[in-house]
């Protein structure tokens, strides 16, 4: 398989497809691989920190096990929208076969889609909602089951805190879908018992480490009582956490996404905090795998996936150690994400690159 990256990328992308290529040669060729030879690309909006390297490398080690695609194609948008339009048009007008994209820009980005799926492309957005409709606008929508994410951290909660309890909720960007999601699934569990004590429906952190930093000192000076923090990117919690000893108190129970920095935070802290209990859902790095054997199994003449949602399974649980207890690699970057299916190895040296 031939792997490139659009002109005027970082060697980056390069180095990730090549690493993701290692060892594939070997493994039995699966369903959704068909026997036409197509060429794919995956396009992000924005790739510039280890969450999108990691799945950046997953998604290239997915392709890389069907022999028929020929070539493979990666493009950054930078977190600029207009450049992720025309990376998106770019790879249409090339005669890229197959496109997976994560439309960060949501919406904005649905008439390049429309265009390049009414150009004969294969497409596949994943995760962020663009809007329009499959078979009409793109070919499927891959999503993710952030209400199931929501469900696990309520069964859980309710699980260490019976009798209710005080529960501080940080997501992303205000509006965003899946912190909204994300709630909807834990009130499915929690009753009113459980008091949410964040502005509605979360406090806005961008999931940026900074940010929630200053988000989660106001919180504790505010509010007395915290008996759990949810958030549903675990790592930037880890900068934090420690503000909860400068009020001295503890460190209290949180349910979230696994992250190998907070897991390693975690067995360095949890003595000296007795109330610090950790749960996590996988972070979702995989969700690419499945945006690709669709798009692998429409462009080749495979089998078409019996799934359409990527649902995050439960990863670590510091109470009752399943399905696993909480996982650290001190040897290994903090930036990494021990639930993919891509090993922490593997991992390490995408991040790296």
């Amino acid at each position: 398989m031939k792997l490139t990256s659009l002109k005027g990328q970082t060697a980056l992308a390069a180095a990730l497809m090549t690493l993701a290529v290692a060892g594939a040669a070997q493994a039995e060729v699966p369903s959704w691989c068909g026997p036409n030879q197509a060429s794919l690309a995956l396009l992000d909006g924005y790739g510039g920190n280890s969450w999108r390297l990691v799945t950046t490398a997953s998604g290239a080690a997915e392709a890389a096990l069907c022999p028929s695609i020929t070539d493979y194609q990666y493009a950054d948008g930078q977190g600029n929208t207009q450049k992720a339009i025309s990376d998106i048009k770019g790879m249409a007008a090339k005669g890229v076969n197959a496109l997976v994209v994560f439309g960060d820009a949501g919406p904005a980005v649905l008439p390049a889609l429309k265009s390049a799926f009414g150009a004969g492309a294969v497409v596949v957005p994943y995760r962020v909602v663009v809007g329009g409709e499959e078979g009409k606008d793109y070919t499927k929508f891959v999503g993710s089951s952030f209400v199931d994410d929501g469900v696990s951290w309520g069964n859980w909660i309710k699980s260490i805190l019976p009798d209710g309890g005080n529960v501080l909720f940080l997501s992303g960007p205000a509006g965003n879908s899946q912190g909204t999601d994300e709630l909807a699934g834990m009130k499915q569990i929690l009753d009113d018992k459980y008091v949410f004590i964040n502005p509605e429906p979360f406090a806005v952190t961008n999931w940026d480490p900074a940010l929630t930093q200053q988000v989660l000192s106001a919180e504790i000076a505010k509010n007395d009582k915290i008996d759990v923090i949810v958030s549903d990117f675990g790592p930037s919690l880890v900068g934090a956490l420690p503000t909860f000893g400068k009020f001295n108190r503890s460190i209290p129970a949180i349910a979230t996404s696994d992250g190998n920095s907070l897991g390693c935070f975690w067995e360095d802290n949890h003595e000296a905090n007795p109330d610090f209990k950790l749960f996590t859902v996988a972070t979702g790095n995989d969700n690419v795998r499945l945006a690709v054997q669709w798009a692998v199994a429409s462009a080749t003449g495979g089998t078409l996936p019996s799934e359409k949602i990527f649902k995050a399974p439960v990863f670590e649980d510091s109470v009752s150690g399943s399905p696993s207890a909480v996982q650290c690699r001190k040897d290994l970057p903090g930036s990494i994400y021990l639930s993919a299916v891509m090993s922490g190895d593997d991992q390490a040296a995408a991040v790296n690159k």
